[in-house]
C-alpha cells in the first residue's frame, strides 16, 4: 500500500494575491495544520496558527478591527501583525505574559501568488518558492480558473495524474483527447532548481489531429506539437502546449498555453487544486475573435477538471482495502509518474528522520 501522507517542509500555493483582501481574516487547514491569513493595513500578507494561545479558538472566525489588530471572539485577546497579544480584557491591569503570541508561519508573495511553509521554520531560511512568472507577464494574457477544486484524495495522485497524459484517452476523449494521444512516445527529462527536485515529460508529435477543445483553442486541425508537464515542485506542477502547423513550430504560426497547475494537501486524503491559463496575448480561439484565448480555455477547462476528480476519488477510496498481493503495475509510459513518486517518498522519509533521531536522544537520556 502506498504508504505516504504529504511533505511538510515545501512552499504551498494558498491563492492568487488578488484574494487576499485588506484586513480580511482567512482559514485554511494545510499538511494537517490550522492557518490564519490576512493582508495588513500596510500591504504586507501575514499568516499564524489559527489558535488563540488562550483556549484554542480560531483566530479565523474572529474580528478585524479597525485598528488592524485581531480580536479573538471568545474572550477578546488581540494580537497585532506580528502576532504578540497586545490586549487581554479580563486582566487589563497586569502584564501581558510574552508567552502570549500566534505563532508565526512563513509566508510569501511573489509573482502573483501567495505562498506559505508550513513546516519547519529553519528549513525555509534561504528557500523561496517556484517561480510563476506568467501571472504577470505583460506579453501573456493570465486567467485563473474561477474553481477552487476540494478534492478527496491524496495530491500525489494528482501530481501523478498531471504527469500522465497517456489517460487522456480514454478520460478525456472527445474533448482534450483520443486514442492517438496514448501513442505519443515519452521523454524524461530530470533535474533541481533552487534545491527542489522536478520531473519532466516530453512528447513530440507530427501531423497530428488536435481534438475539438484543442482546435477550438488553437485553430489548426493538422499540427506538430510539443507538449511538456513538469512536476516543479510538490506544490506546482507546470504543463506548456506548443502547436502550429507541420513544419511551424518556432513562427508566428506558433500557439498554444502554459497551465500552471498549483496544489497543496489538505491532509493525507484531501487536497486544494488551483489552475492558471496563460497564453500569447492577443491570441484568441476560433470561433470568437472577440475574446482570449484564456478567457475561452477558463470556461471549457471545468469539464476536463471535473473527469480527472471523478478518477481521482475513486482512486483514494480504493487505498481503504488491503493490498492482499494487489501491486501496482507500472507501464513505460509511467517513467515520469514513478520518479515523481520516489522524490516524494525520499522527502517524506527525510522529514520523518529528524523527529525519529530525537526521540531515540530522548530515550536514551531517559535510560
Amino acid at each position: 500500500m502506498l504508504e505516504f501522507e504529504y511533505i511538510k517542509n515545501c512552499w504551498y500555493p494558498i491563492g492568487f494575491s488578488k484574494e487576499f483582501e485588506k484586513k480580511k481574516l482567512n482559514g485554511l487547514k494545510i499538511v494537517d495544520k490550522p492557518i490564519v491569513v490576512w493582508r495588513t493595513e500596510e500591504g504586507e500578507v501575514v499568516a499564524f496558527d489559527d489558535r488563540c494561545c488562550h483556549k484554542r479558538f480560531p483566530i479565523s472566525q474572529s474580528k478585524m478591527l479597525d485598528s488592524g489588530n485581531v480580536e479573538c471572539a471568545y474572550h477578546g485577546l488581540q494580537y497585532d501583525s506580528t502576532g504578540k497579544c497586545v490586549e487581554i480584557p479580563s486582566q487589563p491591569d497586569r502584564p501581558i505574559p510574552e508567552k502570549a503570541r500566534l505563532h508565526g508561519i512563513p509566508v510569501c508573495e511573489q509573482d502573483g501568488m501567495v505562498w506559505l511553509w508550513p513546516g519547519d521554520i529553519e528549513k525555509a531560511t534561504g528557500v523561496k518558492p517556484p517561480r510563476t512568472s506568467e501571472i504577470v507577464d505583460e506579453d501573456l494574457t493570465s486567467v485563473p480558473l474561477p474553481q477552487i477544486v476540494k478534492s478527496p484524495s491524496n495530491y500525489l495522485l494528482l501530481i501523478e495524474n498531471l504527469l500522465d497524459i497517456s489517460h487522456f484517452y480514454p478520460l478525456h476523449d472527445g474533448n482534450i483527447g483520443d486514442k492517438a494521444n496514448s501513442e505519443i512516445p515519452v521523454q524524461l527529462e530530470e533535474g533541481e532548481v533552487d534545491g527542489f527536485a522536478y520531473v519532466k515529460t516530453i512528447r513530440e508529435v507530427q501531423n497530428y489531429q488536435q481534438p475539438p477543445f484543442l482546435r477550438e483553442w488553437f485553430h489548426y486541425e493538422i499540427i506538430d506539437r510539443v507538449h511538456t508537464h513538469a512536476m516543479v515542485t510538490p506544490g506546482l506542477t507546470r504543463v506548456v502546449m506548443r502547436v502550429a502547423p507541420p513544419g511551424e513550430l518556432g513562427t508566428e504560426a506558433e500557439r498554444g498555453y502554459t497551465l500552471l497547475h498549483l496544489h497543496y494537501p489538505v491532509d493525507k486524503e484531501n487536497l486544494v487544486w488551483r489552475i492558471a491559463i496563460s497564453c500569447k496575448k492577443g491570441h484568441t480561439p476560433l470561433n470568437d475573435a472577440t475574446r482570449s484565448t484564456p478567457e475561452v480555455i477558463a470556461e471549457m477547462f471545468p469539464a476536463v477538471v471535473a473527469e480527472d476528480e471523478w478518477a481521482l476519488e475513486r482512486q483514494q477510496k480504493m487505498f481503504a482495502y488491503p493490498d492482499d498481493g494487489y501491486s501496482e503495475l507500472f507501464l513505460t509510459s509511467d517513467m515520469a509518474l514513478r520518479r515523481a513518486r520516489q522524490i516524494m517518498m525520499a522527502m517524506q522519509r527525510e522529514e520523518r528522520k529528524a523527529p525519529e533521531a530525537q526521540h531515540e536522544s530522548l530515550d536514551k537520556a531517559v535510560a
